[in-house]
């Protein structure tokens, strides 16, 4: 039997960290395509369909958000960003406005997550009655995720960025995996993963 019709998705971009591995330099505003990671996964989330789109921003939020501008966004800043991911992604979902039943939270230090990958996901779970709509990489769990607003508490709870797949182990029944090639992974988080994304040949398909 055919789920029952489901309503607008939100999406939740988590841009708050330090980038305490980039030597100094905060990853989000490093160019990609001409473009700053932060804008490009934002950008991607609005070509997704996903609306709002809250971005959680935190360290230098005041230069990581002129990078936003023109863009029709919910910006939230988390004072205490520092204290890990998890506070960041529970910013977000709290900011979600409640006829939302549904969000999609993604890292906007994975260029090459498109908006047609975003997409997917909220078709995945319009298709569905899973309460979890997650990603896998040649079998490797990581970002961006669908989550169910019957989890956004359970979701918020958990602390660090792994900590949500033991909110997936304990929901075997509600969760569909979505794959994607190991190719669509590359994040930023070292200065060499910057320079090798800018490389000839680097990236995963999609549009810009």
């Amino acid at each position: 039997m055919r789920p029952e019709p489901r309503g607008p998705v939100a999406g939740v971009v988590l841009a708050a960290g330090s980038s305490t591995r980039m030597g100094g330099r905060n990853k989000l505003l490093l160019l990609l395509d001409g473009e700053a990671l932060v804008r490009r996964a934002a950008r991607r989330a609005l070509a997704a369909g996903l609306d709002p789109v809250v971005v959680v921003l935190g360290h230098e939020a005041d230069l990581v958000r002129r990078e936003l501008t023109g863009l029709t966004l919910q910006i939230v800043v988390n004072a205490d960003h520092a204290g890990g991911i998890h506070t960041s992604r529970r910013a977000g979902l709290a900011a979600v406005p409640p006829d939302r039943g549904a969000a999609v939270v993604l890292l906007a230090d994975m260029p090459f997550v498109t908006e047609q990958m975003l997409a997917t996901l909220v078709e995945r779970y319009r298709d569905s009655d899973a309460l979890l709509v997650v990603s896998e990489y040649a079998g490797e769990p990581a970002p961006p995720s669908l989550y169910d607003r019957a989890l956004f508490e359970e979701i918020a709870g958990q602390q660090g960025e792994g900590r949500v797949q033991h909110v997936v182990a304990r929901h075997p029944g509600e969760v569909l995996a979505v794959s994607w090639p190991a190719a669509a992974l590359g994040d930023v988080d070292q200065p060499e993963d910057y320079e090798r994304l800018r490389g000839p040949g680097a990236g995963f398909g999609g549009s810009k």
